[in-house]
Order: structure tokens, then sequence, then C-alpha cells
């Protein structure tokens, strides 16, 4: 396992990269409403990217048709954009999406309610989010890589709902994908000790029902294998000496 430690200037430039997607994210999220498409959300995004003068890290990524993953209800993760998929009152939908600064990648997802929705799907998206905050607890240099994995299942279970195992989180820098994976769910052994300078981009995949998920025929879309509702919360991170510094957020 080779796992990068940032310099001061990678750093500076993944702070850049994070702050652009945060706003891309931000924008995104204030246009969720019925009645728009999953395409018109992936297109609004990639004009977004790269008018920020970005480039998507999705699009193509090991042949992924676009640039923003936007995943409806029991969908995981990797929803593929259609122009026919259209947003009701009541669903929930998670935007999974990273951009390309001058050689450096960021990575980030957000569950948006659409429109009015049900308590129980909010308290999932809200304890999906919570429990990235809970993970990251530990994410200081001296503890280890497993911490994070362990705080994450520790707040979920509690609540009954199903953690992903078949997708974690992973290292991020000048790939989108880097040394090591981040699980969101319990460890038997500890993991790496981490380091300052670290970059990893933490994701909880938290289902409604239990944590089973399959693939559907596109190859890319993730769903809950027994149809129930999932939510995605996800940041870019730095490991510090002291608290790890969110990148993706504004």
């Amino acid at each position: 396992m080779a796992v990068t430690i940032k310099t001061h200037r990678e750093i500076d430039l993944m702070r850049e990269s994070c702050k652009i997607l945060a706003r891309v994210h931000e924008e995104l999220g204030q246009a969720i409403k019925p009645g728009i498409s999953t395409l018109y959300i992936d297109q609004l995004g990639e004009k977004l990217i790269r008018d920020m003068g970005c480039v998507p890290n999705f699009l193509h990524y090991n042949g992924y048709p676009a640039s923003i993953c936007v995943s409806v209800n029991d969908e995981v993760v990797h929803g593929i954009p259609k122009a026919d998929r259209i947003l009701q009152e009541g669903d929930i939908v998670s935007l999974d999406c990273g951009l390309i600064y001058k050689g450096y990648h960021s990575d980030a997802a957000r569950t948006h309610g659409v429109g009015q929705i049900s308590p129980e799907a909010q308290k999932l998206i809200d304890e999906t989010k919570q429990s990235f905050y809970e993970g990251i607890k530990w994410a200081k240099a001296g503890n280890h890589l497993h911490d994070i994995s362990n705080s994450i299942d520790r707040y979920i279970s509690q609540f009954g709902y199903g953690i992903v195992h078949d997708l974690v989180g992973h290292g991020i820098g000048t790939s989108l994908h880097e040394d090591p994976e981040v699980p969101n769910f319990r460890q038997k052994r500890r993991g790496i000790k981490l380091r300052a300078g670290m970059t990893l981009a933490i994701e909880p995949m938290i289902n409604m029902g239990h944590g089973e998920v399959e693939w559907l025929d596109d190859d890319w879309t993730v769903v809950t294998e027994d149809g129930s509702l999932s939510a995605h919360y996800e940041n870019t991170i730095l490991i510090t000496d002291g608290e790890p510094e969110i990148l993706t957020l504004i």
C-alpha cells in the first residue's frame, strides 16, 4: 500500500480543488426540485465545473458516461443521468461528483430531499451525514485508519440501518482513487497509522434496510437489494496533527 503524504504546495492545490467542488455542490443543491430530470442535473454540474476552469473527473472514468452521479431513492451510487428520469415530490437524490484543478482531484457527495419528504427519509439523510462527523472525530495523526470505520459503524448501528460493505471511501490526490481504502464498517484490525498530510475521501453509504446491494444491467448503478432508500454523504478531508480539515465545505 502506497499512501501519499501531500506537500504544502499539494495541500494548497487540493484546498482550491475542493473549495471549487463545494461551490458546485452548493449550486446543484439549490437546483433540486420536483420536475427536473437527472440529465439536467448532470448538464448543470458539468457546466459549473468547466466554467470554474476545471475538468469533471467522473466523466469517462472507467467508462462512466456522465459528470455527476445522480442516484434516486433505492439507488446507492453511480446512477446514470437520463432525460426521462424525472425527480418527483418526496424522492431523495444523491449527487456524487468531483473535479480536477491543476492536476489535483476532489470528491464529495450529498443527499437531498426533493420537495417535501417523509420524516423517515429525512432521518436517514441526517444520520448518514452525522455518521461522517462521528467518523472523522478519529481522523487525526497518530490514530489508526479503522478507528474512523469503527466509529461510523458504532453510530449507525443504533438506528438499525444497513451499512454498504461493497463500496468504501479512499485516498485521493493526483488520482481520484488512491490508497488506502476507507471502510464504513467495523474492522478487526486497526489499519494503518494516520499521518499529517494524508487526504482521504470518507463517504458513508447507508441503507434504510439491510446493507446488501446489487448492480443493474448498465453495470454502473448500484441499488439496495431490498428496495429500501439509501443516503450518501462524502467529503474530502486532510489529516493534520490536530483536528481534520474538511476541504469540500464552503
